[in-house]
C-alpha cells in the first residue's frame, strides 16, 4: 500500500514530495523535491506525517481499496506512542 502527498520542507522551504509504504506490515517513509528523481528514504516522519497517512487510509477504506481494520488500528497505535 502507497500514500503519496507534498508539503514544504521546513529546512529548505521547498516544495517536496512524501510517499508512504507499508510492505509486510512495515511502514517505511521517503521524499524527494522533483518528480522523476530517486526517492530518498533518510526520512523519519513527524506526527503530522503519521495523521496525515492515518487520514489517507480511512478515505481508503471507505472506497475499500485494500485497507482494513487491521490497517487502521496499527497506525492509531503508533500515534497513541508517539510523545
Amino acid at each position: 500500500m502507497e500514500i503519496k502527498w507534498d508539503d514544504v520542507d521546513p529546512e529548505t522551504e521547498r516544495k517536496r514530495f512524501l510517499r508512504a509504504v507499508r510492505f509486510a506490515g512495515v511502514w517505511t517513509f521517503s521524499w524527494r523535491f522533483k518528480r522523476g528523481e530517486n526517492w530518498n528514504r533518510d526520512m523519519v516522519p513527524t506526527r503530522a506525517m503519521w495523521e496525515h497517512v492515518l487520514d489517507g487510509l480511512k478515505r481508503r477504506y471507505r472506497r475499500r481499496e485494500g485497507v482494513d481494520d487491521k490497517d487502521i488500528a496499527q497506525v492509531e497505535g503508533i500515534l497513541r506512542n508517539l510523545p
